[in-house]
């Protein structure tokens, strides 16, 4: 999040439109892997904000790596969101209105392991049944999307 962070020095925390990715990863039994954020202790998906030159893929192979250490062969472009229902507030004040790109990762090699300071576990979930302590944003996309209902 260098980026970002740098950005944050200069406005503080009034609302930025902040391109990222968003991962999804589904093992043989076609559950989703979530992790549970420090930030606000509720699980999440994989993900985070673009970088200078980076593309919306790249960033999503980049967090991938970094918030699972797992690496994947190809990557599925979902859909993209973006608007008002894209505004989030994270729990330590600084606002944000994300376009986000959502991808489903396939060939996936090397086991999830959590690999930096924004994630406390990572777990896989059946989406026929309720997500305890979902993140609510997470929720949206996921619904949005088709995976789950809202």
């Amino acid at each position: 999040m260098g980026y970002i962070t740098d950005l944050r020095k200069l406005v503080g925390t009034r609302p930025l439109i902040m391109a990222g990715s968003c991962v999804l990863v589904f093992n043989e039994q076609g559950h989703l892997l979530l992790q549970r954020r420090t930030d606000s202790l509720d699980w999440g998906t994989i993900g985070g904000s673009l970088e200078p030159g980076e593309s919306l893929e790249e960033t999503a192979a980049r967090e991938l790596y970094e918030e699972a250490g797992l690496r994947a062969e190809a990557y599925k472009l979902i859909t993209i969101f973006s608007g008002q229902d894209m505004y989030y507030r994270y729990p330590h004040g600084d606002e944000v209105y994300n376009v986000m790109a959502i991808y489903e990762a396939g060939g996936i090699t090397g086991s999830p392991t959590v690999m930096d300071d924004e994630g406390l576990e990572l777990r896989y979930f059946d989406l026929t049944q309720p997500i305890p302590d979902i993140n609510p944003f997470t929720k949206y996309v996921l619904s949005k999307a088709g995976y789950i209902q809202g």
